[in-house]
């Protein structure tokens, strides 16, 4: 076996076993769910983070690209009870380290208590505790990442489907799920991909019937760009947004997010619709959240904490979900969502008005 190490910022330093080499930094987070860890993996929402899986056996089903939602591995580093050799080669040929042999439980209890918390770990046959002190030392909070939209981004617009006779959507890219517009696509969509720094010259230019910001990693203050354009454009284009597409639309109307304990990060959270009372399972990988919605109306709350988990205007022609709708992995309770961001733009009731 060869030795890995985690140092905390608590002070500890644990000890496990390598399965990809490499030394890494982050935030260590944790997911409770049970399958899609490809789809994890592969999350842009995972950037600069380290991520604890709580499930013990991880990869028992292999690793098909086919269920990838971008074109890498976006964690900084892997955690586990016990990974699989087909995610161990993976990771190693991604780069990303990975280890696992160590008590899992004990540190997914540790960020309950503690909160996320900035984390180095050093694996392989060089590995020693004193590197993953270094690699802690050197370790950032999500907050101090600003330009980190530049890491998830494309760099350049594209245009999905440009064939389609569906609504025409531009998605505004912050890290995007490749999920959220293959779901737009099957509803025949549109839709033009635009970079995270987009402005609203290039915006006008196309002329679309919504404006779709997309879910993304980190602080959403720090997505200037993003939440110009959502200020620019409200009452305009009617507008919609997914988990980081939420927290950016709020805040460029006037209301407010703030940095959550541990997050929500899983395929079981519950979220219950104020209008009618039924409640969904959904997925979903945020450690930001809106504490204050603005203009916007509260209309799904998280059946656990009452955070925000939809937000809506009439008047304007908005509507977000913090949860990811397009359920990769998770749950397919919530896919309605696109359908009602097709409607919305169907129905253009900023143009109405």
């Amino acid at each position: 076996m060869t030795p890995a190490y985690v140092a905390l910022e608590t002070g500890r330093v644990v000890e496990a076993r390598t399965r990809a080499p490499g030394r890494a930094r982050g935030e260590l987070v944790f997911t409770t769910a049970y399958t899609g860890y490809e789809e994890s993996l592969t999350d842009p929402s995972y950037e600069e983070q380290v991520l604890t899986f709580s499930y013990p056996l991880i990869g028992n089903y292999g690793v098909r690209e086919e269920r990838f939602e971008s074109d890498r591995v976006h964690p900084r580093a892997a955690v586990a009870r016990e990974l699989t050799e087909d995610v161990a080669e993976w990771l190693t040929e991604e780069g990303v380290p990975a280890v696992d042999h160590l008590d899992t439980r004990d540190l997914v209890t540790g960020i309950r208590e503690r909160g996320a918390m900035k984390c180095g770990i050093a694996a392989g046959p060089e590995a020693t505790p004193e590197a993953a002190k270094e690699e802690l030392s050197g370790c950032k909070g999500m907050s101090e990442h600003t330009d980190i939209g530049a890491q998830v981004s494309v760099d350049a617009a594209h245009t999905h489907n440009a064939d389609g006779d569906g609504v025409h959507v531009a998605l505004v890219d912050c890290g995007a799920k490749g999920s959220i517009v293959e779901s737009l696509v099957e509803r025949d969509a549109v839709v033009d991909v635009l970079p995270y720094d987009a402005t609203a010259d290039e915006v006008r230019a196309l002329d679309p019937d919504v404006l779709f910001v997309s879910n993304g990693p980190g602080d959403p203050e720090n997505f200037v760009a993003a939440n110009a354009l959502a200020a620019e454009f409200a009452g305009e284009v009617p507008m919609a947004g997914i988990c980081l597409g939420q927290q950016v639309i709020a805040g460029a109307l006037g209301g407010e997010t703030e940095k959550m304990a541990f997050g929500h990060r899983g395929v079981n959270q519950p979220v219950r619709d104020l209008r009618s009372g039924r409640v969904v399972m959904t997925t979903q990988n945020h450690g930001y959240t809106v504490s204050d919605p603005g203009p916007l109306d509260v209309t799904q709350v998280n059946v656990n904490d009452d955070t925000p988990e939809g937000l809506e205007s009439d008047d304007l022609g908005i509507i977000t979900r913090q949860y990811h709708p397009e359920a990769n992995p998770g749950p397919h309770d919530s896919l309605d969502f696109f359908d009602d961001v097709v409607a919305l733009a169907e129905e253009d009731p900023v143009a109405a008005d």
